[in-house]
């Protein structure tokens, strides 16, 4: 099996690393913008060798994870180059417009919409993980558009790297993802923000910060290259969240100011629920 990965950084590199363990005798392939990246992937050994696009044509599989407003660009030039048995597959944040940008691409049918929800703070060829994506969901939009057995060897592999697969429309997708990925990457920003401005005056903050905020804040680490073209492409769902954030904010600190403690209390009582979300138990009335 031979296969190319354009972008190998986080995301693309873990790609790779299960690749390698799982598909021994795979060759692997590196494409990327940044040659010191690159180098460094070869160097790594998450690729066998540098690619480029006019290698695209002799790939069972093209595993595209670069920055969302690059892919909108790029991903009709690397279906222009992939050959008819070629599956291309992304791992891009936001669905509608990169879906949009190849809806009446030839080769729309090699084309497969992907978003592994995985990952870390960190970023570029030496934050791979193997394993990543293991017990992960990846979303899928529009599978009905990809050819079906193209599609299936993607779904094989997604299986053998011990993903959970949700199929879902492009606008749903995005919807969602700025509830429970792009609203707490913003929050994660801001109190950093919020922190770093105190700080100038007052050094004992991070002096005091223990894991509560080291948890929250991490996020804040994460590639501003990276989440400024998500925040961009997916804006109307983006500012939608901030509104209903920002009133939630805002009650909160009402019911401070007026000594309602009873009503912070149920506040943050009602809001535990949220573990049974996050372990899978359905809430009751």
């Amino acid at each position: 099996m031979k296969v190319a990965i354009i972008g190998i950084g986080l995301i693309g590199g873990s790609f790779a690393k299960d690749i390698r363990r799982l598909h021994a005798a795979a060759t692997l392939f590196g494409v990327d913008a940044n040659a010191a990246n690159l180098e460094k992937a070869v160097e790594l050994n998450l690729v066998d060798k540098p690619a480029t696009y006019d290698d695209l044509a002799q790939m069972d599989m093209v595993i595209v994870s670069i920055p969302v407003d690059v892919l909108v660009q790029e991903l009709p030039k690397i279906l222009d180059a992939v050959g008819e048995g070629t599956v291309v597959f992304d791992a891009g944040s936001t669905k509608a417009l990169v879906c949009k940008a190849v809806a009446t691409h030839p080769k729309r049918r090699n084309f497969l919409a992907c978003h592994p929800i995985a990952g870390t703070e960190f970023s570029g060829p030496e934050a791979a993980i193997e394993n990543l994506y293991n017990g992960k969901t990846n979303i899928i939009c529009e599978v009905e558009k990809t050819a079906f057995k193209l599609q299936e060897r993607a779904l094989q592999l997604f299986q053998e790297m011990g993903m959970r697969i949700r199929y879902m429309n492009a606008d749903a997708h995005d919807k969602h993802i700025a509830y429970v990925s792009h609203l707490s990457h913003i929050s994660s920003f801001m109190l950093g923000k919020t922190v770093i401005e105190k700080e100038k005056n007052e050094r004992d903050i991070f002096d005091m910060a223990g894991s509560g905020f080291e948890s929250t804040v991490r996020l804040a680490k994460s590639s501003p290259a990276m989440w400024t073209p998500i925040f961009e492409q997916n804006k109307a769902n983006v500012v939608e969240t901030l509104e209903e954030y920002i009133q939630n904010l805002q009650a909160f600190k009402k019911m401070i100011e007026e000594g309602d403690f009873k009503g912070v209390y149920d506040e943050m009582n009602n809001t535990n629920r949220i573990k049974q979300i996050l372990n899978g138990i359905p809430l009751t009335k």
